[in-house]
């Protein structure tokens, strides 16, 4: 980056090799104090376009780059809902509490506030009990009382009853169980119901609360093919949902097992490879930028 003009090819062979986020932060703290600059500053004012937001990305590491997600999902007018599911959902207590925490000491606000006063009545209460970091731990056993007891309760919620859905019961559930214990949810609900849970969840929920319950279920049931999904739907259609590809594959590329399993359940689901289909739908350093994160081992 320094004189006239920017060598893009080295900075996507440097900054997509780094291997995890440690060493990111190790660097840019490095290059800060023998240069005395600011890596991204530099990064923002020497590229553009989402190329420069995947940089950025890939400089603040996962957890700077969630916090500034969600900062930049509830600021302004409208809220970004995939951005919250993304970022949120799914993951474990120890995961927002670190997110809850981050996004205190830099924006001076806290970000249960921020969520609420971003969204209507029904996800409100559901980001609320997301936040409230009160899931079950993955060790914790799956008890054949209380899965007994949850599937009857997710049934009587839904299609069992007869004055509409009780939306608080799902989330209940589904905010305060293991990834482990919805998976045998799902399976007793099927089991029992003869009906697939992602199915009495579309029927029975709509629009962002609909898709934030089957969000919570399918990362629990197969995180892998839950991602590989979402990344289809970045790409499906006319157009590209750019901003969410860039947010998605960064996510991705700093768990590089998990990647390599992504790549696998979206060969299943799409029927095609993913960086091959990467590379059609972006251009110039940017697709170089997002192909070289799919391929880097």
């Amino acid at each position: 980056m320094k004189g006239f003009g920017t060598d893009e090819k080295a900075l996507i062979h440097i900054l997509t090799r780094i291997p995890d986020p440690l060493i990111m932060a190790n660097l840019v703290q490095t290059f800060n104090r023998i240069h005395r600059r600011d890596l991204l500053a530099d990064i923002k004012s020497e590229t553009g376009g989402y190329f420069r937001e995947g940089l950025e990305a890939l400089v603040r590491g996962p957890l700077g780059q969630d916090v500034w997600a969600l900062n930049d999902a509830i600021a302004g007018v409208g809220t970004k809902e995939a951005v919250l599911n993304d970022v949120l959902l799914g993951r474990t207590n120890a995961d927002l509490n670190a997110i809850k925490h981050e996004f205190q000491r830099v924006y001076r606000k806290p970000l249960e506030a921020e969520v609420r006063g971003d969204l209507s009545m029904k996800t409100e209460r559901l980001f609320t009990m997301v936040l409230a970091a009160t899931r079950a731990d993955e060790s914790t056993p799956v008890f054949p009382d209380q899965l007994n007891r949850d599937v009857h309760e997710l049934y009587q919620a839904t299609e069992g009853s007869k004055i509409g859905s009780d939306q608080i019961t799902v989330c209940r559930i589904l905010t305060s169980r293991s990834d482990g214990q919805i998976r045998a949810i799902s399976a007793e609900y099927n089991r029992q119901y003869h009906n697939q849970l992602s199915k009495v969840l579309t029927k029975n929920f709509d629009g962002h609360m609909r898709d934030a319950l089957l969000r919570m279920l399918r990362v629990a049931e197969d995180k892998a093919m839950a991602d590989a999904q979402e990344l289809d739907y970045c790409m499906r259609g006319v157009g590209t949902r750019d901003r969410l590809l860039v947010n998605r594959i960064v996510r991705i590329h700093w768990n590089k097992a998990h990647m390599q399993q992504v790549k696998s359940a979206y060969r299943v689901h799409s029927k095609k490879d993913l960086a091959p289909t990467v590379r059609g739908e972006t251009s110039g350093d940017y697709q170089r930028l997002m192909v070289a994160l799919v391929e880097a081992v």
